[in-house]
């Protein structure tokens, strides 16, 4: 059993600390409860010259709307040069040109985080170009969960940098891996993943001026999910739904903004077919995915959901891990028209590595047409293909495929 106070670490904290020490500023980007003011906070005690802005806070966020110019005054009554932390820095987009103006003058270090970047793009806010690092912060990583056994693909390997934490793969397959989640009794978890939802959904109400529109929201929300991890069919959900095509596109695209869903573009060399190709969505975390959904958070969806959930499961620790890692590496998914298909194309630029998801303990090359005719088709490019299996063993099919269990990822 987790103790419920404790503390994981982070792989942002290392880049995290260099900036503070370095005296430059950062803007930490991330879903809602992925632990970004957590660890701001937890940072911010090693320093003695801070100071907080909270925007959760009405009145603080009132109080910053009404006299951004606040900011500025403040600062600069400060003897020293201090570290300004300002949390859910979207909803205050007015703001903004106070930051570049102290950043301008060295008058003040920043770190800001955020959930959205949505309200920034759309108020035209000042994002401080060439002024702020910025980073990503994702729920917890394999790595952070000292869930890895073995690095077997060394462009994207990275270690534990906590002990196990002895959950179950089913576990993580159903409840997802936000650091609140894990820490939690179990009796408990459903009702923190249903709070999640709610507080999403009424915030990107507010925020959207979508109260006429809430159950056709709510639906649309309900549907994504349920379609989570395929490239949905629009004229479909449109019908399920009752709302037009181009209003299901503007939703998905307000899940992307809100950083709820990953989109995963298919890797086609011919830019033509790229654009007109549609892509595949994954919902950020399986636990919301799933209380999104309406899936019991139970054995029983674990069960009946595996190739779906574990699919999920290796595909978001990719993402996360190229995040991580800070690298540009391109994840695609690709799929013929004939029917042939690869769940993850990793492309480094020179060389890709296709990877097919099996949620069986075994894997067989006759499951693996897709994989096969992918690295004879870019056999320039693709030298080793695998497969990752709930197995416990590595195994090689073929010349150029290899079956690794998930954790050896």
């Amino acid at each position: 059993m987790i103790d419920k106070k404790q503390r994981f670490n982070r792989f942002l904290e290392k880049d995290l600390l260099k900036l503070l020490k370095s005296g430059y500023s950062g803007l930490i980007l991330g879903p809602r409860q992925v632990g970004k003011t957590s660890l701001v906070e937890y940072f911010l005690n090693n320093f003695k010259n801070t100071h907080k802005y909270f925007l959760q806070n009405p009145k603080t966020r009132a109080d910053l709307e009404k006299e951004p110019e606040k900011i500025i005054k403040e600062v600069e009554a400060m003897a020293k040069k201090p570290i300004v932390f300002v949390d859910e820095a979207q909803k205050a987009p007015e703001i903004f040109d106070a930051i570049q103006y102290l950043l301008d003058k060295k008058q003040a270090q920043f770190i800001l985080t955020g959930s959205s970047a949505r309200k920034l793009r759309r108020s035209g806010a000042n994002l401080l170009p060439g002024r702020i690092k910025r980073y990503y912060l994702d729920p917890l990583l394999w790595g952070e969960l000292g869930l890895i056994k073995e690095n077997n693909i060394k462009k994207i390997a990275i270690n534990n940098i906590n002990k196990d934490c002895s959950f179950p793969l089913e576990d993580f397959l159903v409840f997802g891996s936000l650091p609140g989640i894990i820490t939690l009794p179990k009796k408990e978890q459903e009702d923190f993943l249903k709070s999640y939802a709610l507080i999403y959904l009424n915030e990107e109400i507010r925020a959207e001026s979508l109260s006429r529109k809430i159950g056709a929201f709510s639906r649309f929300l309900e549907l994504a999910a349920q379609e989570s991890g395929t490239s949905p069919n629009y004229s479909k959900l449109s019908n399920e739904a009752g709302i037009s095509t181009q209003t299901i596109k503007d939703y998905y695209q307000l899940l992307s903004d809100t950083l709820v869903v990953e989109i995963i573009e298919p890797f086609l060399k011919n830019a033509r077919k790229r654009i007109l190709a549609s892509p595949k969505y994954y919902f950020f975390d399986l636990g919301v995915r799933n209380v999104l959904a309406r899936w019991p958070l139970s054995k029983d969806t674990a069960n009946v959901q595996k190739g779906v959930l574990f699919e999920h499961f290796v595909m978001l620790e990719i993402i996360r891990r190229v995040r991580a890692l800070n690298k540009n590496y391109k994840i695609n998914y690709w799929r013929t028209s004939g029917g042939a298909e690869v769940d993850c194309v990793i492309d480094f630029g020179s060389e890709v590595i296709p990877i097919e998801i099996k949620s069986g303990d075994n894997a067989r090359l006759s499951d693996l047409k897709g994989l096969k005719n992918f690295l004879e088709e870019y056999s320039s490019i693709a030298k080793t293909g695998y497969v990752i299996t709930t197995g416990e063993r590595k195994q090689k099919l073929s010349k150029n495929i290899i079956a690794l269990p998930w954790n050896c990822l």
